[in-house]
């Protein structure tokens, strides 16, 4: 049995309401902490002037323990990301330059990371894919989706799932992307691939689906159609809508109720109400919006009319190619109205409410001991001082890997 003890937190997050200093607080916040893990969850979390109860609970025994001074720093539950597309191969830094020079954006960039990714072979995807997961965890991310969505072929499409899966538990299949060239004369052909042969291959590896639900990808009848196909199959369901302009994104994932609905850059009042009732995650990626110079969505509203809302970084090729979600945290409360407490909140469990995750995102007793230090008094400091490393250490599981 292994047993570590964090003393001398500064500031602790643990996003346990009425476990910190203000009872009514959701993120829990707790000055002056301490925090122990036995076996890689948490056993016990307090103020550092109480005496920690390390007991070991079976036997009763007080286990040899390592004790980590954190000297003030701020500790907080590790990132859960819950929306990215690592497997890719090839670069559109050409289209980033085009965008900040106005051209504008459109979802037809991805068929040439479907090219690129087409014609890598598996190592090379896999080192791209174990190079980007250590940048995740090197700045706190210790929780991660990873989708398909890349090559839209059946066999390319089960490919990225094997890879993806090498990586994380939280794979998923996103067949329905955008419509290969080779079928854009016969649209309900791809559809009746992805629902078909296409789901069936990537079955063993992933555990979501996602549709592009978009002018330029997929149609509400589509979207509809795949996404049933998908909870037959046994996979969770998740949607990317509303991103590029007022679209039907919304309404589907409120009327279906899938787990969480990814971009909602575009919503109108009634999309907003629909996504409360139906208890929808909205996941916002404001790393689109800087790198597409969309307008960012408005978290306050959302928040107030009692959305759940996650941020995550969408990293990918095309519209957001960043790993950091500390650059999500300092975005979300510059552009989008959130408060520091509801940005961190919403990028630790929030990420895991839109992964149905409860044993991530907080620190809480018994769930996996995934924390990130700061080198920093406060967690304020990931907006207040954006761009800097700050992460000074992670543990995944209780174990230190960064």
């Amino acid at each position: 049995m292994s047993t570590l003890l964090i003393t001398g937190i500064g500031e602790l997050t643990t996003n346990v309401t009425g476990l910190g200093d203000d009872p009514r607080d959701p993120t829990g916040l707790i000055r002056g902490a301490a925090l122990a893990v036995v076996d890689g969850r948490v056993a016990w979390v307090g103020r550092g002037t109480e005496e920690p109860r390390l007991d070991a609970p079976q036997t009763g025994a007080t286990p040899e323990v390592e004790v980590v001074d954190a000297g003030g720093r701020a500790i907080l539950p590790g990132f859960v990301d819950s929306h990215t597309h690592l497997v890719f191969a090839g670069d559109r830094a050409d289209e980033f330059e085009a965008r900040m020079a106005g051209q504008p954006y459109a979802a037809g960039g991805i068929r040439r990371t479907v090219a690129a990714t087409r014609a890598a072979s598996d190592d090379e995807l896999r080192a791209r894919l174990a190079g980007l997961a250590a940048e995740l965890y090197a700045q706190g991310t210790t929780t991660f989706e990873v989708k398909t969505g890349y090559d839209l072929t059946v066999e390319g499409e089960a490919r990225l799932a094997r890879l993806a899966r090498e990586v994380t538990d939280e794979v998923t299949f996103l067949g329905a992307h955008v419509v290969p060239a080779e079928f854009v004369d016969d649209r309900a052909a791809y559809v009746d691939l992805v629902c078909g042969p296409m789901l069936a291959a990537v079955g063993p590896y992933v555990r979501w689906i996602d549709v592009f639900c978009e002018r330029g990808a997929f149609t509400a009848e589509e979207t509809r159609r795949i996404l049933r196909g998908g909870a037959a199959a046994g996979l969770g369901t998740r949607l990317h809508g509303n991103q590029l302009g007022h679209g039907p994104g919304a309404r589907i994932a409120a009327e279906l109720g899938v787990f969480s609905l990814d971009h909602a850059t575009y919503l109108h009042p009634d999309d907003v109400a629909r996504l409360a009732e139906a208890g929808v995650v909205t996941t916002l990626l404001p790393g689109v919006e800087f790198s597409t110079r969309h307008p960012y969505p408005d978290a306050r509203r959302l928040i107030d009319a009692g959305v759940t809302v996650a941020l995550a970084s969408d990293c990918n090729p095309g519209t957001s190619f960043t790993s950091s979600m500390p650059l999500m945290i300092a975005l979300a409360v510059r552009e989008m109205g959130m408060t520091v407490a509801e940005a961190v909140w919403a990028a630790t469990a929030g990420g895991a409410r839109a992964l149905d995750r409860d044993d991530v995102g907080t620190l809480a007793l018994g769930t996996r001991a995934d924390l990130v230090m700061l080198d920093a008094p406060t967690r304020t400091h990931l907006a207040y001082r954006p761009g800097v490393p700050l992460v000074r250490a992670v543990y995944r599981g209780g174990e230190l890997i960064v």
